[in-house]
């Protein structure tokens, strides 16, 4: 099946059981029957809701990067003393060249 074969028309945007199947393949999704038919309501409905929203005129509004103002959450960065190597290493089962010493994971 085509890409382009999973929407019939811009008239009638139902998805079937097959295209159902074929996004699901595509998704690599395993569904049973009940999913397939319920996807395929969810799905068509999305796409007849992208219709309605093509039908709007925004011919006069400016492209937007997002809808709301941003601002920062994060905090300043405070200049704080830290725990000497010495210190933080103390807590090591295994130490090796002023270093953690782990087991190798990779062969």
């Amino acid at each position: 099946m085509k890409p382009n074969a999973i929407i019939n028309s811009h008239a009638e945007m139902k998805l079937g059981y097959e295209q159902v199947r074929h996004i699901a393949w595509l998704a690599r999704l395993g569904l049973s029957e009940e999913e397939v038919e319920k996807f395929s309501l969810q799905l068509s409905n999305i796409l007849e809701n992208f219709e309605i929203l093509k039908q709007v005129d925004t011919a006069n509004v400016p492209p937007a990067t997002h809808t709301i103002p941003l601002q920062n959450v994060f905090r300043k960065d405070d200049v704080a003393d830290s725990y000497s190597q010495a210190e933080i290493l103390s807590n090591a089962p295994k130490q090796a060249e002023k270093c953690f010493k782990v087991q190798a994971i990779l062969e």
